[in-house]
């Protein structure tokens, strides 16, 4: 039985070249950044390269650039950080939207719960925000709002560009959830208009555990974490010297085939749908957001009529890992909150997969997997 894995936006197998540069790292000699001997000073140089290497991808100063333990963290410390901030300011109004990550949706919860005023906006049929609905729910105490570059589930690309730019013009500030973006996407941050940024190491085939916030030279922000006086005073803790490292190492790889994995990707993406459409039928199946901009990768599929459950299950059984809905603490499959807000029936949104590819896959494996999808989905309507 073949074993085929087609799950990247959740997590990317490490690259043999990270492997290689932080196992460089661990070997030693060991060091805290932190420490004043020769072994911390090596450290920190260390540390400091694989910054400034992170910045010249992402096109931002060094000392933008905050290390964490991952996205949920880099989204968590954004938008508390920015938020407390600009309360001390008297703005206390946030603004973000329905389709989030959890990681920013529940934040804003507890934001909520501490007593900010918040506005969730739902996005169109297609799963993109449309930018005249943020302008209009900004007002004199609006202190952030936070809108993902790229949806995990649907692959929507979202227009950050003309909601940054209204943010700014009210001295808003802006901060993007870039997690799914990274390696899929330009960025250059000194030329977007966005104040913070999140974004993880492990969805560019670099290691879990090392992730980044972006936080733009004059941006008002209040550390969350308490401590030593690790990453400028913004982030308490000793830093993943070796995670950093790998970070920086999976980012270049990254960068440097960003445009040839697009259209490896496209080719993927287009051969499957076409094996699809030939072996069940076009109407057999419905894209989730293809009306769209889409990055080529993220491929959200409802199957009406087919459990999403049976089909990951079935799917499993044949060796092909792919995802549906969101997984919750008991490992069952709950609804998903972005295709409800964007209007999905429960029917639909109950039989949606997600299938996203990465480097590693091959054209024999996507003809393989959409056989396999084609004879699992005949066959639950069949027994349904």
């Amino acid at each position: 039985m073949q074993s085929i894995y087609m799950d990247h936006a959740a997590t990317t197998p490490l690259a043999t070249e990270v492997l290689e540069e932080m196992t460089v790292i661990w070997q030693g000699p060991g060091g805290n950044p932190s420490s004043v001997h020769a072994f911390g000073r090596n450290a920190k140089q260390q540390l400091g390269r694989a910054r400034d290497r992170i910045a010249t991808q992402l096109h931002c100063s060094p000392a933008e650039l905050i290390f964490t333990s991952g996205g949920t963290e880099s989204d968590n410390l954004g938008l508390a950080g920015a938020a407390w901030a600009q309360r001390k300011a008297g703005r206390d109004h946030i603004i973000t939207t329905a389709i989030e990550h959890h990681a920013v949706l529940h934040a804003v919860d507890r934001l909520e719960e501490q007593g900010f005023r918040v506005t969730r906006l739902l996005p169109d049929a297609s799963g993109a925000i449309v930018p005249a609905q943020v302008i209009e729910a900004m007002n004199e105490q609006t202190a952030l709002v936070s809108v993902m570059l790229v949806n995990n589930e649907t692959g929507t690309v979202q227009p950050i560009e003309q909601i940054g730019a209204a943010a700014r013009e009210r001295g808003i500030l802006f901060h993007v959830d870039a997690i799914q973006a990274l390696g899929r996407l330009p960025l250059r941050l000194r030329e977007m208009p966005v104040d913070l940024a999140s974004f993880s190491a492990h969805k560019i085939n670099g290691p879990q555990g090392i992730g980044a916030l972006y936080v733009a030279k004059g941006t008002r922000f209040e550390p969350q974490l308490l401590g030593g006086p690790q990453e400028r005073n913004r982030r308490a803790g000793t830093e993943n010297v070796a995670g950093a490292c790998g970070f920086a190492r999976a980012l270049e790889l990254a960068e440097s085939r960003r445009e040839s994995k697009r259209e490896r990707m496209l080719q993927l993406r287009q051969r499957f749908l076409e094996l699809l459409s030939d072996l069940i039928g076009r109407d057999a199946f419905i894209l989730n957001g293809g009306s769209s901009e889409q990055v080529p990768d993220i491929l959200n599929l409802s199957f009406p009529g087919v459990s999403a459950e049976s089909l990951l299950m079935n799917l499993d059984i044949e060796g092909i890992a792919v995802s549906g809905g969101s997984a919750c603490s008991s490992g069952a499959l709950s609804r998903s909150h972005v295709l409800t807000a964007m209007g999905l029936s429960e029917q639909l949104a109950g039989s949606a997969v997600r299938f996203s590819f990465g480097l590693g896959n091959t054209m024999e494996e996507i003809e393989y997997s959409a056989q396999i999808v084609a004879t699992l989905v005949l066959r639950i309507r069949t027994t349904a």
